[in-house]
């Protein structure tokens, strides 16, 4: 009984035991039996665990990271600075920097010296007392009393030259006095010269249209014979058409004995040559008397038609009056900063990418395959250092600003069409804002019948240029050096123009730190030496003359310049 009740008991006290579908239990805990507890409790500790275990790796990964960090900066810090200290200099080896002078940078160096050259308004030169050096004058051989024609034209007088001048308008100024000259030698009649149309230049003007064409054959009338047109009984041997004559080509600078030996037996034989195109054509070396033609011709034959004349002494007298304040004297520049010049330059400003694209079609467009030919190399670096590079209106206010001329001074500009004008012209209006052109002093009336005629408008130029206290030459060319002739010839052998050294400019303005006193120092040593070369007189060498009378008519043009009839020397009709 005993047992029974403990077992019982016992029974009770597991009743999962006593029966075979036990009712389940839940504990407080959630769990359906203590094993139950157990085995959660169990699964609970071990995804703990794992997840502790993730963590923990999660953060031993992190400082691994960290610490490969650390050692790897440094190292990569150091190879930095090993490649940087051997390879940086190895490519300024293989890419160094530019050559002073090289690069145009002007227009950084005005932006950083403008409120100093906006606030200088002291003046170091007057426009009346410039020019300080006269021609030293020497004892001269008499002139002789010269007669007019010499050699063989009293032969040949029914023999007749026909030239075509080609180029601008001093290029065909050149061809005319040169063939004035060979007339003479060969003692032929000289057909008034022809002007070829060039598609650059653009101008179909005829002799007439630009010169006084009777002044010009009364002039040389004594020297050599000048007739308009060929006689009839020629013309009718070639169907009335001269481009029927057989033309001669002649090598450049052809001294004086090939014509005498090769086209003077033509001449004698067919009455008639043709010889074109016609420019730089005879030798600068030839005897006095046929150079002085070549003076003649260039100082006294040659005169602008009435047209011209009557316009440029408008122009020079509304100029005269702007510069009232300083006496009625003015400065003139003559600017060669065109496209087609700058195309041609093949120098490189601060127009960047799109400019050079723009001057690369413009150089296709004008000369075609000439810029990109296998011997012909571009190098606007070099063309730069050496002074070739068409200066910038910008570049030639600084120059003048640090010579020493005020804001005020009266400026007269000689250019065709600035390339892009609004951007590059507006320093120079800064710095000279009394700036005169032909289109400001005449009216659209006056300059309608020069319109489309390049070499009219460029004698309107230089006329107003020839007249004026300073001549400002900025690019070689035959214009300033036909121009500064005239001025020597006209002011006793003094050429009253500033040629610049290039070169020196390049340099000085290449330099970004540059003062502004330093940068004047630099232009008025320049201008003193300027005005010490402009009376020098050119050696001349009887084997090979360098020099050319049309830019020094000293000493060849000596007699023609002290002769006492040198009033009709000037250019305009209204100057006589």
């Amino acid at each position: 009984m005993a047992s029974d009740a403990n077992n019982a008991s016992t029974t009770n006290a597991n009743p999962s035991t006593s029966s075979p579908h036990p009712t389940p239990t839940t504990t407080s805990s959630g769990c359906h039996s203590h094993q139950h507890c157990r085995h959660k409790a169990a699964h609970f500790h071990r995804r703990r665990g794992k997840s502790a275990t993730v963590s923990l790796a999660g953060v031993f990964r992190r400082r691994s990271l960290l610490l490969r960090c650390l050692l790897v900066l440094p190292l990569t810090l150091y190879f930095s600075g090993v490649i940087t200290f051997t390879v940086g200099p190895l490519l300024a080896i293989l890419r160094p920097a530019p050559p002073p002078g090289s690069v145009y940078r002007s227009h950084e160096v005005f932006e950083k010296l403008w409120p100093d050259i906006h606030s200088d308004n002291s003046s170091s030169v007057g426009l009346s007392s410039i020019w300080r050096y006269r021609r030293k004058l020497k004892e001269q051989k008499s002139c002789p009393n010269g007669t007019a024609r010499q050699g063989t034209e009293s032969l040949t007088l029914d023999r007749y030259l026909i030239i075509e001048a080609n180029g601008g308008l001093n290029q065909q100024r050149s061809s005319i006095c040169s063939a004035v000259a060979l007339a003479g030698l060969l003692g032929a009649t000289l057909v008034i010269p022809r002007l070829e149309f060039h598609s650059v230049w653009q101008d179909s003007s005829e002799f007439a249209d630009i010169y006084d064409e009777e002044h010009f054959i009364f002039t040389l009338k004594d020297f050599v014979t000048v007739v308009r047109e060929l006689p009839e009984e020629i013309m009718k041997t070639y169907d009335f058409n001269i481009s029927s004559i057989p033309n001669i080509r002649v090598q450049a600078w052809a001294p004086a004995s090939y014509y005498l030996g090769e086209v003077y037996p033509v001449l004698l034989n067919q009455r008639v040559v043709r010889i074109s195109p016609f420019a730089n054509r005879l030798s600068m070396n030839v005897p006095p008397h046929i150079q002085f033609l070549r003076c003649l011709t260039n100082y006294k034959a040659l005169r602008f038609s009435s047209a011209i004349s009557n316009l440029a002494q408008k122009l020079v007298n509304r100029v005269t009056e702007k510069s009232s304040s300083y006496g009625g004297k003015y400065v003139s520049i003559h600017l060669r900063f065109e496209e087609d010049m700058v195309a041609f330059s093949c120098c490189l400003y601060d127009g960047g990418r799109s400019e050079k694209f723009d001057m690369d079609a413009i150089r296709e467009k004008g000369w075609g395959k000439k810029f990109k030919s296998s011997g012909h190399v571009i190098s606007p670096g070099l063309n730069r250092i050496n002074g070739r590079c068409p200066m910038t209106p910008l570049e030639v206010g600084m120059m003048l600003r640090g010579m020493g001329f005020a804001n005020d001074t009266p400026i007269y500009l000689a250019s065709g069409k600035i390339h892009q004008a609004d951007r590059n012209l507006m320093p120079l209006l800064k710095m000279f804002p009394l700036l005169q052109t032909k289109n400001l002093l005449a009216t659209e009336d006056e300059l309608a019948e020069f319109q489309g005629y390049s070499s009219r408008l460029a004698a309107l130029d230089y006329a107003v240029c020839l007249f004026s206290e300073v001549f400002v030459s900025t690019q070689g060319g035959n214009f300033p050096h036909f121009l500064m002739g005239h001025r020597r010839f006209l002011y006793n052998g003094h050429a009253k123009t500033i040629k610049p050294n290039k070169p020196k400019l390049a340099l000085l303005l290449h330099n970004t730190s540059i003062r502004w006193d330093a940068f004047k120092n630099e232009m008025q040593s320049m201008l003193a030496e300027i005005d010490k070369k402009g009376t020098a007189v050119p050696i001349v060498k009887k084997s090979r003359r360098k020099a050319s009378i049309y830019s020094n008519p000293l000493p060849e043009c000596r007699c023609l310049l002290e002769s006492k009839n040198i009033s009709s020397a000037f250019m305009l009709k209204a100057a006589e």
